[in-house]
């Protein structure tokens, strides 16, 4: 039996999550298996969605406001484009008068692939609504949580700053952010999304890089040989685009917009300009992923297609094909 009691005694918090994506899930996972009370509110989500929530034994509400009163914790975990508009419907909710009731504090952790500007413009939200909810601003660094040997979890990072603590916070703050592999960067909204954002310009650059060199390798036939040189000189980034590019194209939909975050990080807290940041360029790259091949139709939970690099290539020659004879 899972013990849903924190170290102190004191029953362990709920938490909402929003949305029950791959990762929203697989952090859900983690948290039951923790003792832990996970809800969502999932109006308007899509039957797979549903049926996740149902597998996973997350508790439906029926609205934000009955999310916003029934959780201690609320973890923003959606595509990068809807970050926004998440935090506006978490905050209208707190503005109701129901929520006025609460005796205790609500926090609300942003945990999306955002530029710091945006994080700095959703903790303005919050205090534009003059709700009593503490802001945290973070990121995920790393895959879903998924059970490995021994009963034990591999969890990604989660870098948060602000000037709330998640592990002073209460209920069970100090327990929460063990399990979630939480570290507070530093007392500044946007530090830890930033430090989130320059990470995964590193990572999906590279594999932005991989998808145009091994599609012009194979146009070229000589994809065989990149791979020998490639694992020869630099095994290392030779593993690393094996398992990169199989993985991406379910999140290629989401990267879009994180790559335009990421030219956004880099042009308004990095000082470059437009026409130095190639992260814009990237968005278009996963954009073709997304809309203009047939790896656009791959799910997490239902892979047909793009399993191996090869395929990956070989579906994206096949788009960039079909692009030019309709712009021919």
């Amino acid at each position: 039996m899972v013990d849903s009691m924190a170290s102190n005694g004191s029953p362990l918090a709920t938490v909402a999550i929003q949305s029950i994506g791959d990762m929203g899930g697989g952090i859900a996972r983690l948290l039951i298996a923790n003792g832990y009370r996970v809800i969502t509110n999932a109006r308007g989500r899509s039957q797979a969605t549903h049926e996740r929530i149902k597998r996973l034994s997350i508790e439906l509400v029926n609205d934000d406001e009955a999310l916003c009163n029934s959780a201690d914790y609320i973890l923003s975990i959606v595509p990068p484009k809807d970050a926004l508009a998440n935090a506006k419907r978490i905050a209208t909710a707190t503005s109701k008068p129901a929520f006025k009731k609460r005796t205790s504090p609500l926090y609300f952790l942003d945990l999306n692939a955002i530029s710091p500007e945006s994080a700095r413009e959703i903790s303005n939200v919050f205090d534009e609504f003059s709700t009593d909810i503490r802001v945290m601003d973070g990121g995920i660094i790393g895959g879903p949580p998924k059970k490995v040997e021994n009963g034990e979890w591999d969890v990604p990072s989660i870098p948060v700053s602000g000037p709330y603590q998640l592990s002073q916070s209460q209920p069970s703050g100090e327990h929460l952010a063990k399990v979630l592999h939480v570290k507070h960067v530093n007392e500044t909204i946007g530090s830890a999304t930033g430090l989130k954002i320059c990470f995964a310009a590193l990572s999906k650059g590279f594999t932005a890089l991989a998808i145009q060199s091994f599609t012009t390798a194979h146009n070229l036939g000589v994809l065989y040989e990149l791979k020998e040189h490639l694992e020869s000189s630099n095994p290392r980034a030779a593993r690393a685009v094996e398992r990169g590019l199989p993985s991406m194209p379910p999140k290629a939909y989401r990267w879009v917009h994180e790559m335009e975050e990421i030219a956004r990080t880099f042009e308004s807290d990095g000082g470059f300009s437009q026409s130095e940041s190639p992260f814009r360029a990237i968005a278009r790259i996963y954009d073709l992923v997304a809309n203009g091949t047939e790896l656009g139709k791959e799910l997490t939970d239902s892979r047909n297609r793009g399993k191996t690099a090869e395929d990956v290539v070989l579906l994206m020659s096949e788009g960039n094909a079909k692009r030019k004879v309709k712009t021919d």
